[in-house]
């Protein structure tokens, strides 16, 4: 599915304070998404790379993972500290991880 050398992390192991980058569709986005989590679409990282902190590990996340490996791939290539979330929002909901919306209510993962 994805290059093995791209480091990954299951979602139960995110740290509760990780930098979350959401890389999914806005309607994926607005249905429910990880607490605290930064929302970019993939196809906006490239020009909205500056966004992103260069100190922080980021844990990259989509669906269920195979956007955000390809994402992780290019931050790796970018000199970033970037891992994958392996299992993506499918994983980090099974793992009983907040899902929620703008609002802070309860969300779905799309």
């Amino acid at each position: 599915m994805y290059d093995a050398q791209i480091p990954a992390v299951p979602a139960a192991d995110v740290p509760q304070d990780a930098y979350v980058l959401d890389v999914r569709e806005p309607d994926e986005w607005a249905a429910g998404h990880a607490e605290g989590a930064t929302h970019i679409p993939m196809s906006e990282v490239v020009g909205r790379i500056e966004e992103l902190p260069r100190d922080t590990r980021v844990h990259v996340m989509c669906r269920v993972g195979g956007r955000s490996a390809r994402v992780a791939q290019y931050l790796l290539g970018q000199g970033r500290d970037v891992v994958n979330v392996d299992g993506g929002m499918t994983a980090w909901a099974a793992a009983g991880r907040p899902v929620v919306t703008d609002d802070g209510t309860a969300g779905t993962v799309l």
